[in-house]
């Protein structure tokens, strides 16, 4: 059974956007997390694509990432993740190429299935390609043959991106990702920050089935976990209060802008929404550092994954920063 300081602990970042503050304070601010987390020694630091949502700005992932590492020194960066649908497999390569030459060893490549937008966003993406989700299998191929060294013959080449060996993760929210990532051989997240009800079964299809690869001797399991952490569990309840405006909207489909807490959400959802919203955040920790350690413990006796990556929605910015600060304290007590 695995202990806290046993796990990695990683942060995904999806940029929010506060309602009172521009897009830039998010992309600074996602600088500013990125720093703090290299200091108290996470092991990595993600941005999540999005499209067309009013409340997150990593939807540029790549470009973001640039800047994150130019003002950073060791923590490795990547993408949690870039949705493939949406790309041609030869631009990614090319992106991920050019960081991971400029930064050497710090760069890692996750991949989603979806397309993370509407579909009307969809088309404006892909401006009449053919791509689907079924496609999805040959395109991640595709992307590990662009990494490794070309070989004779080889028509198409990722300049930049050959001979990088950039690290590729897939990621998943279903059964699908956690087969195809156990085929291959590649190390796997789950997206149970949003999406945790098949969590237990796709860690156990991939342990099953995984077989070791150029990339990995034996399976590697993060899942995602979303947290508020503060000086008590009152506190916690109501910073977390944020987050549950922001479900409750995106169930909605509102604004997806941080609000700031509340007292009280009583009365704010009808019980379908709430019912929904106790799904949407089922593996959340909130609470008191001492309740957010047990949370974690039962987790990761449950699980038994190599590694948690935790998303935070506190509209308070000092206050975001202080529970990464927090739960790094969890892992070294």
């Amino acid at each position: 059974m695995k202990v806290l300081k046993d796990i990695k602990f990683s942060i995904l970042e999806l940029a929010p956007v506060r309602e009172d503050k521009n897009i830039e304070f998010s992309l600074r601010h996602a600088l500013e997390l990125a720093q703090h987390a290299e200091k108290l020694g996470y092991e990595r630091f993600w941005l999540a694509e999005h499209h067309n949502m009013d409340g997150i700005a990593s939807s540029a992932t790549a470009v973001l990432l640039g800047f994150i590492a130019a003002h950073t020194q060791k923590i490795r960066l990547g993408s949690g993740g870039v949705m493939l649908p949406n790309h041609a497999p030869l631009v990614v390569a090319e992106q991920f190429g050019t960081l991971a030459t400029l930064y050497q060893n710090r760069f890692e490549l996750g991949l989603g299935r979806a397309p993370g937008t509407d579909p009307l966003t969809m088309r404006a993406l892909r401006r009449g390609r053919q791509e689907t989700e079924d496609q999805f299998p040959q395109d991640v191929l595709e992307i590990l043959q662009y990494f490794k060294d070309p070989q004779p013959n080889q028509k198409i080449i990722a300049t930049p991106g050959q001979g990088t060996h950039v690290p590729v993760w897939l990621l998943g929210s279903s059964l699908f990702s956690a087969q195809l990532a156990a085929k291959l051989g590649l190390p796997y997240s789950f997206a149970s920050h949003f999406a945790p009800r098949m969590l237990g079964q796709a860690i156990q299809i991939y342990r099953d089935n995984f077989q070791p690869s150029e990339y990995l001797d034996q399976p590697y399991v993060s899942m995602g976990v979303p947290t508020v952490v503060a000086a008590t569990d009152e506190e916690a309840q109501y910073l977390a209060t944020s987050s549950y405006q922001r479900i409750l909207n995106l169930i909605r489909g509102h604004s997806l802008k941080l609000k700031p807490p509340i007292e009280s959400t009583q009365g704010l959802a009808s019980s379908a929404e709430q019912l929904a919203i106790q799904n949407f955040y089922a593996m959340a920790q909130i609470g008191s550092r001492e309740t957010v350690k047990a949370g974690l413990e039962k987790i990761a006796t449950q699980y038994d994954v190599d590694e948690f990556i935790f998303t935070c929605d506190i509209y308070d910015t000092p206050k975001r920063l202080e529970n990464f600060s927090l739960l790094m304290e969890l892992k070294n007590q």
